[in-house]
This record gives C-alpha cells, structure tokens and sequence, in this order.
C-alpha cells in the first residue's frame, strides 16, 4: 500500500510541476519521460498486482515506495531550496534515482515472466461504483434485532422509577453498546418522557472542560471558562428538570469522579447511561442496573450478515447458505466484525470458491483473544480492499479516537497528500467523494450527519478499525501518531517518516523527548495536530512539509509570517488569534499551496498579496475576514481554473477581470460593510454574479448605508443576476423587494436552499406564482421584520420539506395552502406572532384529518436571541432546528 502511495504522490508532485504556469525548476525531458514511464508501469503492476502478504512481495513493493519517495525527495528539497536562496530555474538531476526504478523494473518484469502474468491473465483493474447518500443509513448503524427482553429492561431502568440512576452498559468493543443506546435515545418515547437529552463521548483522552461544554451544546472553540464555572452552569441547566445524559465510552472511573458532582438528584426520574468496556468500572459506578450485553447467537449473526450482504429484501443463495452461516458463525457473535466482513463479501464475487477463502482465514485465526481475533478479521477487510482506497483508510488514523470529522476536511487532506488516482473528466475531490462513499458501503466508515442537501456532511470510524488503521500506518511507514501516555516509547529518532500525527496535549515531562523527536523528521510530508499547543515551525526541520493542520480545542497566538516561509506547504489549516490586522508580506512563496483556511478568533481581516492572483493551483480559500486586492490586468492574465472556494471576502469588487479569473468557482461568501455611502464594489459584485456559472453556492452580507435627501438610509441592492447553477442562497441585509425575490431567485431553477435573514427582503406583501421555485426544499425567513401577508400556493412550492421562520413578528398567518405540499416534512417557528402560531397549528391539524401525520410542527422557545442553526434528528428524520448557544432547546409541541 506504501508503494502506490508513493507512486501516486510522485506521480502528484510531476503533475504540479508540468502544470505551474512558472514552475521553481525544470526536468530534463527526456528525463522526466522515462520517470513518467516508471511510474506508470509500478502504478499498473501494483494495481493488478497488490502483495497479499507474501514475503518477495512486500519486499519488492517496499524498494518501489523506497525509489518513489527518495526521487521526490531530491525533486522537493531542490525547490524548497531554490525558492528560498531566490536563485534562476535550474534542472534536477534525476539519473540515480531512474537508475534504480530501471533495476526494479527489470525485476519486475522478470517476476511477471515467471509466475505467467500476462495481460490476458490480468484481474481487471479495479473499480468503485458511486454509492448513493441515501444509503447512508445502512451505514451509519446497523438495525441489530434488539432482544426484546433487553429492550423492555432498559427502557425499565429509564421510565420506571422517579429516582435518580445511573445505568451502565457494558460489553467489548464492537458488540453494539452505543448501538443499543443510540437506538434507545432517539425514541419518540424516551424524547417525550425527558426535558433535557444530552450525548457526550468521553473516549480514554478526555476534557472535564469539553464534556461540561457537551453538556451545555456549547462550541468550546476560544472558551476560557474554568471547569468550576461551567460545571455550575451545567447544574443550573439541569437543576428542576427531568435529563438524560448518555456518557459513552468511559475508560476510568475519575472521569466520571471529576463531573459527577454538577448533575443534580432532582429526584423526578432523571437518568445518567454510561458505555464502557470495563466491567468492574461499571459495577462501581451502579452495580445493581449494570447491563452486560450478550454476543449474538448464530442464528442472529448469520441473519446480521445475510442483511448487510444481501439487503433485506433479498434471499441468500442457497448454495452460498452453508458456507455463509460458517462465516457468520466464526466472527464468534461480534457485530462489527459481522458488519465488516458483510460489507467486504458485499462488495466481492458471491461465488462458493471466494467464500470458501474467506472461511479459511477466517478459520486461521481461531485460538486469538477476541479484541485480538476482531482485530484480525478487521485486517481481513483491509486487505481485500482495492489497492486505490488502502492509502485512503489508512489515513483515517490521522483522527483521535472517536473523533467526529467532516467530510470536506478528510477530503481537503486526501488532495493535498497526493494519495488520489485521479480520474479522467473529474476533480480530485469528486474521486475523493467516491471513495469516501465505497469506505461507508464497506462499513469501514460510520455516516454521522448529513448536509441539507442529503450529502454526508460528518463521519466517525470506530476505534478498533482506527487501531488498525493506525498500526498498519505504522508498519508501511505511511503515518506515525504520537501519544503522550505513560510507557510509551517516544522515537528517538523519525527521519524517515512521512507523516505525523500529535492526537493530545504534550505534557510537560514529555515535552523535550517530542521536540527532538519531531526536529529529526527532515522528510516529514503532513503535521497534524490535534492539542492546544502550537509548534513553531521554524525551530523544526520539516522543511518539505505539505500539510500543517490544526484541529484542536483552543486557538493558538503563532506568527502568520513564519507559518508561511513553509515553501512546500499545499494544505494549511490553522485556528489563530490575532487582535490586530494582518497583511502577508508575501504568498509567492508557496508555489504550489491548494487549501488555506484560517479561523481568527478576533474577526480581524487578513490582507492578502497582490500575488494571491498568481497563485494558479489554489483550491479553497477559506478565511473568516479576507481582504483581496483587485487583479493587476495585463496581456497573460493567469486563469485559477481549480479554485472552488472563496470564503468570507470583505468589501470586494467582484469586476469582468476577477469573473474571468475564476470560471470554475462553486461557494463564494462575500461580506460588505460600507458606512460612506461608496457602494460601487457592492453594485458591481451583483451585477456579474450571474457570469459565474459554475457556482453552486453563494452567501451575501450587505450592511451598508447611503446618503439620501440629507439623511443617512439603509442601501438596497439593485440590478442583482444570479446564475442558474446556484443549488444554495443566503442573502442578509440586502433589502431586495419581494417581488425581486419571487422574478430573481424563484426562477432559479436548481436552486434547493435559501435563507432570507436579516432585511434581505423588505416590504409587507410576498405574492408568488406557479412556476417560481421550482426545486427549493429549505426555506428559511429570519427578521424580515416588514413581511405582513404572504400569498402563495402548494403549487408555488411544490418540492419544499423544511419550512423556518424566525423572529417575523409582523406577519398574520402561514398560507394555509402550504400544508398541502406533498413534500413539506417540517414547519418550525421561532419567536413569532400568536396568529402566526396558531396557523400553523391549524396547518397540522388539517394535514392530520386528511391522514397526514408526518408533517411536524415545531415551536422553538429559546432563553435569548443569541441562537445558532443546527441539522437535528427527530424520529428517523435530520431537521434545521434553531439552537441557543449555551441554553437547550424546548421544544413545545401542542398536541
């Protein structure tokens, strides 16, 4: 697996040097086509023929990544250096390193002669179908066939007696604790019976901080409240009220010791449910509620199995039964090893002979310990997995444990890696969709939250499979992650790793032993850390690193400046707190960076270069306030054709020249604060919207004021085009009429999603006609505060599911026509009219005499106005659901 990444890294970094506009260096030709010869060939030998384990192989495969790496070492370093000694292009000499791919090759071939492979006799190359987000479900939780008595048990333990409890359940991993709970906690029952519902994941690493913080829905990014302050709040919010608090995965009883004082006994029923793998924590803790879960009986797991492979509806093979209920049965009852060898089978021949195999591995490993036979059977999966994803799941050992990560950062790392094969006619981080979705059909990767639009918006791997991913890194020398724990061993030395991964907080003891650890890793790639303490680059010697990513949990105060001397940098991901303006001398110097996000904490902006425009493999710039300069014009103006994201520019003039400069943008997120009455940036910008034709998503703030008969008033956007790709709108102080709203955006015609927020629009009366927004399913009106009467029809809306309105206090009634849209799935209300509440409960009711009892109505009633969005489940359903940032949300349903 180490080899193809290597080769497709290298194949990476020759594709970003062939297409700079003014690349640092330049390959001799002739050399250059024979690398390119190398790689093709070790691209298709690995392809067709990926080592199983055989000793020649894994020693072969290891000289191919060892040539591959060393051949972009002197590729990278003659960059790095030339960039920064300011120096004329000069050629790489490539000859050694081609000399010993030739050898490898020669080998190569000569074992292709040996063992009869030829073309004919090749596997086909490997394929990955594009699997549906609506599949996610099968994903996200397997519908393990809860034993009733369990059932009945638990949900006892919960609603049975006014006492306060604590209830641990307690099993292996993977036999389906937070499964069970998870199942529990979302039904309609248990969300009615209790006032508060809380999850939190406590994991073997964990923050008496950011489990209160769970506690309170409250983002902890930038908090410097103490634990005593916040455990105060916790019991304050929970003081009086019925909760439930689920606290999964907990490894030690001081965890638990350190929070439990800030949930109160308020003697009403309220419950605290526990997962753990440690028995005698969970008898500690509440030794008379304690529930053991059971492993799966055979015939249990042989139908577990039979529904991941064959689907519900589908009968299992009858030649294939005997067999598969031998598989079943040898993963000893232990859900997760069901799910990962289905999710393999499902994907592989259905054939006796492939079965048979997967038997006799299986068999093979029948003396193992349980975690350890899991692990192994996990190890399976892997590799049978298509050589092109094993760079990919491997790489997910880049996350903590049980960490929640979103999709549009795996995949912003993955490009910047180099470990995609790309695909002809599509983006690198459309292949990278593609493979993210085959990781969940394997059930290798668990979907945890979904975008509006149905895409897969968050995702979670379960820690055994991330043990795996991180020991098989480790073994290929493909990641190494450092832990901080007592006993264990810190490397002395890591000058051959490529990337590198710090999960937790260094402590200070060890703080010396990693520091000169980490300043030996002179060929380090990727930086990846997940603690609040940041490293300064510049006292290390990863001088060739690619990827520097902060995910942590408080915001570091580093130098901007230093951070961007990095010349090789392509991916950079940070969190800062900067209370002054920052303008970048310089970005040049990062001649091949594709991702820059930057979050400061202050909302103070980052001015950036002039040469920004010349930065021609940009990807997505994603910075909480960017000020760019306008173009400098001229005869041989670079095109920055891979740009996609654009995000939050300030006060920007959105000209003919930027259009042409960016044909290929699909989010952009503008931000305009003007108070001098100088709009023509503004006027400008929306005026040539609608050349960006490929955009999908666009997101417009406008604060503006002009001078008008002496007095100072509210700019209104005028003459503003849209283009038709546009899927998702979100307008804010723009001050259209609503009749501009119904001609402009309703004759949109993919539009889905839009949010009208803040005097976007403006006037009493919205009349809309049939024909106008004809593909919206998210509509959201915030503090349009003129809005009156709105007339409309179902016909007008004929595809909307989620309706929000919030803080409308003028309007007189939802349309009552509304209710009869097919697919309306959810009216939710926040801090509206009575008449405005009582349509809508008028609304419901008619829905339900027509036999319609799926439409929802929500009433949210928050303690502030200082409210957030959030994506919730309700039932079996996700829902945008307003949510206040350190109160929970009520929800007063009035039936």
């Amino acid at each position: 697996m180490a080899s193809y990444a290597a080769v497709l890294s290298l194949m990476n970094t020759l594709n970003q040097i062939n297409k700079h506009p003014s690349p640092p260096i330049s390959l001799d030709p002739e050399q250059l086509q024979s690398l390119t010869q190398n790689l093709t060939f070790f691209q298709d030998f690995l392809e067709r023929h990926s080592s199983t384990g055989e000793e020649d192989g894994d020693v072969l495969e290891s000289r191919i990544a060892a040539a591959a790496y060393a051949a972009e070492d002197v590729i990278e370093s003659h960059i790095v250096d030339r960039i920064h000694a300011g120096s004329n292009i000069s050629t790489v000499d490539l000859s050694q390193g081609l000399q010993e791919m030739n050898l490898i090759k020669n080998e190569v071939m000569e074992i292709k002669k040996v063992k009869n492979m030829g073309d004919q006799n090749y596997d086909q190359l490997y394929t990955y179908p594009s699997v549906s987000a609506s599949a996610w479900q099968n994903s996200t939780m397997v519908d393990l066939e809860i034993d009733e008595d369990l059932l009945f048990e638990v949900l006892d333990k919960l609603i049975g007696q006014c006492d306060f409890r604590i209830i641990p359940i307690v099993g292996m991993g993977g036999i389906g604790k937070t499964t069970l709970v998870r199942n529990i906690y979302r039904k309609p029952l248990i969300v009615e019976h209790f006032d508060i519902l809380v999850w939190v994941t406590i994991s073997q690493q964990y923050s008496v901080s950011q489990i209160l913080l769970e506690v309170l829905s409250q983002e902890s990014k930038g908090s410097e409240i103490s634990e005593s302050e916040l455990g105060e709040r916790v019991h304050k919010k929970l003081w009086g009220r019925r909760y439930l608090i689920v606290m999964d995965d907990i490894w030690s009883n001081e965890s638990w010791d350190k929070v439990k004082s800030f949930f109160p006994n308020n003697n009403n029923g309220s419950r605290i449910m526990i997962t753990t793998r440690l028995s005698n924590l969970a008898f500690d803790l509440s030794g008379s509620q304690v529930i053991e879960m059971d492993f799966l009986d055979e015939n249990e797991s042989w139908n577990l199995l039979c529904e991941i492979v064959f689907g519900k509806e589908l009968d299992s093979p009858s030649e294939l039964e005997n067999i598969g209920m031998e598989i079943a049965r040898n993963c000893r009852g232990l859900p997760l090893s069901i799910v990962v060898i289905g999710g393999f089978l499902k994907k592989s021949n259905r054939t006796q002979a492939h079965w048979k195999d997967t038997l006799q591995n299986l068999n093979s490993l029948i003396n193992l310990e349980h975690e350890e036979y899991c692990l192994q059977i996990l190890r399976m999966s892997y590799k049978e997995l298509p050589i092109h994803l094993k760079p990919c799941f491997l790489y997910l050992g880049v996350f903590r444990e049980d960490y929640e990560f979103h999709v549009s950062y795996l995949i912003k790392l993955w490009v910047a890696e180099g470990i995609l094969r790309p695909a002809a006619n599509k983006m690198l981080e459309e292949v990278a969709e593609e493979c993210i979705e085959e990781l969940i059909d394997r059930n290798l990767i668990l979907v945890y939250d979904l975008r509006w639009n149905g895409k897969i918006k968050v995702c979670k791997i379960h820690d055994l499979l991330r043990d795996l991913c991180i020991k098989e890194a480790q073994k290929q020398s493909f990641l190494r992650v450092l832990k901080h724990e007592r006993g264990v061993d810190i490397p002395e030395c890591m000058n051959m790793e490529r990337r590198i991964c710090i999960h937790h907080h260094i402590q200070e003891e060890y703080s010396p032993e990693f520091f000169h650890a980490l300043e030996s890793a002179s060929l380090a790639r990727s930086l990846i850390l997940t603690w609040d303490w940041r490293i300064e680059l510049q006292s290390l010697s990863c001088r060739l690193l690619r990827v520097y990513s902060e995910v942590q949990e408080n915001s570091g105060n580093g130098s901007v400046e230093a951070i961007f001397q990095n010349a090789n940098l392509r991916c950079l991901i940070i969190d800062l707190n900067l209370d002054i303006i920052s303008r970048i001398p310089s970005w040049m110097i990062l001649w091949n960076v594709q991702t820059l996000k930057i979050d400061n904490q202050y909302y103070n902006p980052i001015i950036a270069p002039p040469e920004i425009w010349e930065m021609s493999l940009l990807r997505h710039v994603i910075i909480s306030i960017l000020e760019l300069p306008d173009p400098v014009g001229g005869e041989n103006d670079l095109i920055l054709k891979d740009l996609q994201t654009l995000s939050y520019v300030r006060n920007f003039k959105l000209s003919q020249e930027v259009i042409k400069r960016i044909p290929n943008l699909k989010t952009l997120k503008l931000n305009y604060e003007i108070f001098d009455g100088r709009t023509e940036c503004v006027d400008c910008s929306v005026k040539n919207f609608g050349h960006l034709k490929k955009l999908q998503s666009l997101n417009l703030v406008v604060n503006a004021l002009v001078f008008f008969d002496g007095v100072h008033q509210r700019y209104s956007v005028q003459n503003m085009s849209l283009p038709h790709s546009l899927k998702k709108l979100s307008l804010r102080g723009t001050m259209l009429n609503w009749e501009e709203c119904s001609t402009k955006i309703g004759s949109l015609p993919l539009l889905e999603y839009l949010r009208l927020d803040a005097s976007a629009c403006c006037g009493q009366e919205w009349e809309t006609v049939e024909g106008q927004f004809c593909s919206l399913k998210f509509l959201q009106i915030i503090e349009c505060d003129e809005l009156k009467y709105w007339r409309t029809d179902s016909t007008h809306f004929p595809r909307l599911e989620n309706l929000l309105l919030q803080n409308i206090e003028e309007l007189e009634e939802i349309p009552l026509s509304i209710g009869d849209i097919p697919t309306l799935e959810l009216i939710e209300l926040e801090n509206c009219s009575t008449s405005v509440e009582d349509s809508a409960k008028r609304i419901r009711a008619e829905q339900v005499e027509l036999g319609n009892e799926d439409l929802q109505v929500i009433f949210c009633v928050s303690e502030s106005f200082d409210l957030q969005f959030q994506k919730t489940k309700i039932g079996d359903k996700y829902y945008w659901c307003a949510a206040h940032r350190l109160a929970p949300r009520f929800l007063e349903m009035p039936w």
